[in-house]
């Protein structure tokens, strides 16, 4: 019996370094046939996969092919199509490099160099698909979609954060990832319009960072600081400050008025909560997390995943309501507003001169 035994760990033995030998061996560099994945699935299967659909495809690698096109195409240099394919299946799963490098026979470290080339080039489109309302027409068109949600007037944005998990950096700073709930994360600002399309990100602060910090540091508050948006209003919620511009919900109501503020508050509100759903399941990688080394390398996968978001959204746009409704409250809230120019905190103004008129 001793004998067998021996004979089997040595025959382990010569395994394992057979096994070794092989791996320390310069292996011969293979190709495998690229997979083109537009000219295998139709419309419905492809969408499934890549989350967008073949149209907004092409039109997407039509801006960009010119950032991630190979200088040459010697050496069987990969297609900005499958490249694009690449980074899009990544971001819908998060799955693990060497995963998407086999969906689309590509090596894992092309894999890798793929999704930070094109993650940048797509996050360079944000000023063309991520646009706030500047117009005063534009600015009126988001008021009047709000307004149907839930009848809160003068809102074209509503605010907050959601956290992004990642994997922790290391070194003297790790810490500062490490959110409320224990784990690491990127806290990104985000304000939404009412087709639950996002208009305006913020993607730099660690998970430690309080949502109104962010908030105090950001383009949006300056922008509102200095009336670029007229009367216009966002809607936030309790860790954000009561504002001019900015309402938040009342933590004691009492009056039937304040109970109604509230509730059209929160209801108008809740669609940010819905995109940050929507967002994040379509884009598996903001949920699952990624496992990049650094902070750098995550950034523009947040901001290409919110442009994507907002062109799958294209399609989705909710019925407006009757212009000439909306005006004509505006319009009898305005001529109120003349009269009362003393008073100076806008949620009282709202409570006094809009929502008890609804009662």
């Amino acid at each position: 019996m001793d004998r067998i035994i021996n004979i089997l760990f040595q025959d382990n033995e010569l395994i394992d370094e057979d096994e070794n030998l092989q791996e320390n061996r310069r292996r011969p560099r293979s190709i495998r046939p690229r997979i083109n994945y537009l000219n295998i699935f139709d419309a419905v299967d492809f969408k499934k996969r890549f989350v967008i659909s073949r149209h907004n495809f092409m039109m997407l690698l039509e801006r960009i092919q010119a950032e991630i096109q190979h200088n040459t195409d010697r050496n069987n240099a990969i297609p900005p199509a499958i490249q694009l394919m690449v980074a899009l299946r990544f971001y819908a799963t998060g799955s693990f490099l060497k995963t998407i490098g086999d969906f689309c026979a590509i090596s894992e470290v092309s894999a890798h160099d793929i999704i930070h080339r094109v993650s940048p080039a797509i996050a360079a489109l944000r000023d063309e698909f991520i646009k706030l309302p500047i117009s005063p027409e534009e600015i009126r068109v988001s008021q009047r979609e709000f307004f149907e949600t839930a009848k809160f007037i003068r809102v074209i944005g509503c605010i907050d954060c959601t956290h992004v998990r990642i994997q922790s950096y290391g070194g003297k700073d790790s810490e500062l990832y490490r959110n409320r709930k224990g784990y690491f994360s990127l806290n990104i600002q985000v304000v939404i319009n009412a087709k639950l399309e996002i208009i305006d990100i913020v993607a730099r602060w660690p998970g430690s960072a309080h949502d109104s910090t962010i908030f105090n540091h950001s383009r949006i508050k300056s922008l509102f600081e200095a009336n670029r948006f007229g009367d216009a209003l966002l809607l936030g919620d309790s860790g954000y400050p009561n504002l001019p511009y900015l309402m938040t919900p009342l933590l004691n109501p009492t009056k039937p008025a304040e109970h109604l503020y509230n509730e059209a508050q929160i209801r108008t509100r809740s669609r940010i909560e819905r995109c940050f759903g929507i967002w994040k399941r379509r884009f598996a990688v903001l949920s699952i997390g990624s496992r990049f080394h650094t902070v750098q390398k995550m950034l523009p996968i947040v901001i290409a995943t919110a442009i994507l978001h907002n062109i799958a959204q294209q399609k989705n746009e909710p019925n407006v309501i009757n212009p000439e409704i909306y005006d004509n409250v505006i319009a009898e809230v305005q001529n109120v507003r003349v009269d009362n120019m003393n008073i100076r905190d806008e949620r009282q103004h709202l409570l006094s001169e809009y929502f008890e008129r609804l009662l």
